[in-house]
């Protein structure tokens, strides 16, 4: 596995390139501010469908919780907002 260090400037100037190079190679980054290393960019690991169809078939759903989220559903009021300009 290669590691490569950059520092915060640079994995900001070329996101898109380090995000190609761990996406495709597989590579990971050490990101470094003021020579100290702060962060490291890498592959995501990989999870299974079957691992997370197992936690939902452990944790099935919760009457209460649906009532108690359609009851807080009908106490909140919807804001009318537009984006700033």
């Amino acid at each position: 596995m290669c590691v490569r260090k950059v520092t915060a400037t640079e994995a900001a100037r070329r996101f898109s390139e380090v995000l190609d190079a761990v996406e495709h190679g597989g590579e990971t980054f050490v990101v470094t501010r003021g020579g100290r290393a702060v962060a490291a960019i890498g592959p995501a690991p990989a999870t299974p469908g079957h691992a997370l169809k197992a936690v939902l078939r452990r944790h099935r759903p919760d009457a209460a919780w649906a009532r108690e989220v359609e009851e807080l559903r009908g106490v909140l009021e919807v804001e009318e907002r537009s984006w700033p300009g």
